[in-house]
């Protein structure tokens, strides 16, 4: 039983007749005729009483009249759903934490004002993570640390962050990774995209770190530099929205090797109005940021 064919045979019950109904559907009689006879065979009932050339409803005909409505009604509806423009429903978003602390809070409760139908969903996580689930359609879009290369994905550039090497405040300066030699590394587990740029740092001047130290959360590594564990590579707006900033010092790395975008990234094809909505909510943030630089 297919939706066609309930179509054609609700439109012969409100046309009165084959003939009537055909004109209306723009079909030849006999394809009209046809149809409703296909879908007699395939219910197994009768769907109406022939009265020479009058159709009338059978009881059965009456009982799938009812459901003929409810089912095409709904699935007008769910075209509707599907093609309206207007944000709404749910949005599963994915986010650094870096990103989600410092960056969202402002434009998230403009949109939330902008679009009220939309149903946030928030998560954090890293990189590796966060693009997997996006890929795998666990997540509507994401936002992450650059380089991501993936055709599968469609993204786009919204934040610039300058990353800095942090340490307590009376550590010595850092003009190079040798100056990290014998440092303890304190960052989030494989997959950070932030934590990778470290090691390939590092890497270049043939240094490996000998201890790292993996915790869950931001105020876990700013805990952790404070106390004088050890080294991070955090953005710098994490360390300037940090209360304790005073007792840390952040080291520029050199040229534009501590510059990398965060973008938003979607599955390819498959942006849904609240996920359009925000990036471009996301975007004005910037726009906006920039003009009160200026």
């Amino acid at each position: 039983m297919e939706l066609a064919d309930l179509h054609i045979f609700r439109t012969v019950v409100a046309e009165g007749g084959i003939t009537r109904a055909a004109v209306r559907l723009n079909r030849v009689q006999s394809n009209v005729t046809t149809r409703v006879r296909q879908l007699e065979a395939d219910l197994g009932v009768e769907l109406f009483v022939r009265e020479g050339r009058r159709l009338n409803l059978s009881a059965a005909g009456r009982q799938l009249l009812a459901y003929a409505e409810r089912l095409l009604d709904l699935a007008e509806e769910a075209r509707h759903a599907v093609q309206d423009a207007t944000p709404r429903g749910r949005l599963r978003l994915g986010s650094m934490e870096s990103t989600a602390a410092v960056r969202l809070p402002g434009p998230l409760a403009g949109f939330h004002r902008a679009y009220p139908e939309v149903r946030l969903e928030l998560s954090t996580g890293d990189t590796r993570r966060l693009v997997a689930q996006v890929l795998a359609g666990e997540l509507d879009a994401c936002l992450v640390a650059e380089p991501v290369d993936d055709p599968r994905l469609e993204k786009r550039a919204l934040f610039e962050e300058e990353l800095v090497i942090v340490t307590e405040a009376g550590h010595g300066p850092v003009h190079s990774a040798r100056d990290l030699a014998a440092s303890t590394i304190i960052t989030f587990a494989p997959g950070c995209a932030y934590r990778k740029r470290l090691e390939d740092w590092l890497a270049r001047d043939g240094i490996l770190a000998e201890r790292v130290v993996e915790v869950s959360s931001y105020h876990a590594i700013l805990g952790c530099l404070v106390a004088g564990m050890g080294v991070a590579l955090l953005p710098r707006a994490v360390l300037e929205n940090y209360p304790g900033a005073d007792l840390l010092a952040a080291h520029p790395l050199p040229g534009r090797s501590g510059l990398v975008n965060t973008v938003a990234l979607w599955r390819r094809g498959a942006a849904i109005p609240a996920v359009s909505a925000l990036v471009e909510q996301l975007a004005g943030s910037v726009d906006q940021s920039l003009e009160q630089a200026a």
